[in-house]
């Protein structure tokens, strides 16, 4: 057939099959222009978007704000996060995403949709194909329940990706050559561990121990030492601004409201660094804990290339004060930080959309 074609090319007056090429590269470039394929980093704490012609074009947490008797959407993203510890009986707002995998599935489809049709309104012709990072640990079930999601919400073709080897990827480490990564992705509701060669994960530890556990560490400490209630918000707050893994070479202080869980009326306290730290002890711990699982299980000349190249940090939890510093002194390794964590996923997600063959062995669907 090849040898028909080229013949059937040779017979066409001059010019008119350089004029079909032509034509057909216009018609995909238009198409291409018209159809967003997107990148998706469906996360715990936050979904972020990334197409090829702009980049990321949405970061929003993921959470949804309904009404409780009727079940519609009211808010979604960033407006609904405000509703959180803060709605009457009628509306409830809730986190549809638990420990990075989908806890309310027909939240989440509604949610994805939203976001779908706030990137592509006005663009799209077509259904977007999607690629989406999930955990390392997640289940075929789980695995299913994202593809069906996704489709269900707007999606055409939809391939999955494991978050460190997206955040290998995005961070721009040589994933696909011989030689031993490590990548520590902290996100929301998971913290991912893997050393990458040649494509393929060697090893990783996945453990349900990430940012949202910090929030909730804060939240517990706070009733038990100060007898006072604080909420989802307030927590994460505290954590950001003061919170950190390592003692600090300055003090640190802020001052937190909250409920009296005595009296019930409103009350303040000043905290500082040194009080988060020991909030954050036990899911620190669990983090450390994992990477030295990892470094144990890792094939010698692997564990070499990594005492080489270091650890990348990647994920908001990453950002978490002194925590590179802790890892350093446990491990004696150089650890590297990539210079926007939070975002660091969603790219290397991003960029598999560019070469479908040189990136298409990271896919595990």
């Amino acid at each position: 057939m090849r040898h028909h074609a080229e013949a059937y090319e040779l017979a066409e007056p001059d010019g008119t099959a350089r004029q079909r090429r032509v034509h057909n590269s216009m018609f995909r470039k238009l198409f291409n222009m018209f159809s967003k394929d997107l990148a998706m980093d469906l996360g715990t704490a936050n979904t972020l978007l990334y197409t090829r012609q702009n980049g990321i074009v949405l970061n929003e947490p993921s959470v949804v704000a309904l009404d409780a008797e009727r079940g519609h959407v009211l808010a979604v993203g960033r407006e609904a996060k405000e509703f959180l510890g803060r709605t009457p009986k009628s509306i409830k707002a809730i986190r549809p995403m638990r420990d990075g995998v989908i806890a309310d599935f027909e939240v989440t489809r509604q949610m994805i949709a939203f976001f779908i049709k706030k990137v592509i309104a006005g663009f799209s012709l077509a259904r977007p194909n999607i690629v989406i990072c999930v955990p390392t640990g997640i289940t075929q079930v789980e695995k299913r329940a994202v593809v069906e999601s996704a489709q269900q919400a707007g999606a055409n073709n939809v391939r999955l990706v494991e978050e460190p080897m997206a955040a290998a990827i995005g961070a721009g480490l040589p994933f696909h050559m011989p030689l031993g990564n490590m990548v520590v992705d902290i996100g929301g509701g998971t913290t991912e561990v893997a050393v990458i060669s040649l494509s393929a994960i060697a090893y990783a530890e996945s453990v349900r121990v990430a940012g949202d556990a910090m929030n909730t560490a804060v939240q517990r400490y706070f009733q038990n030492e100060f007898q006072l209630f604080i909420g989802e918000n307030m927590s994460e707050r505290i954590k950001l601004a003061v919170g950190s893994a390592f003692p600090l070479p300055e003090q640190l202080v802020v001052e937190v409201s909250g409920k009296d869980m005595v009296s019930g009326t409103p009350r303040s306290v000043r905290v500082t660094d040194g009080h988060v730290r020991e909030a954050l002890t036990d899911p620190v711990r669990a983090i450390l804990l994992a990477v030295h699982k990892a470094l144990e299980k890792t094939p010698p000349e692997l564990a070499a290339d990594i005492a080489d190249n270091g650890i990348l940090l990647a994920g908001g939890g990453a950002l978490l004060k002194g925590l590179d510093t802790l890892i350093h002194k446990s491990t004696g390794l150089n650890i590297l930080i990539d210079p926007d964590p939070l975002t660091t996923v969603v790219r290397g997600t991003g960029k598999t959309l560019d070469d479908q063959r040189f990136y298409g062995g990271v896919y595990i669907n």
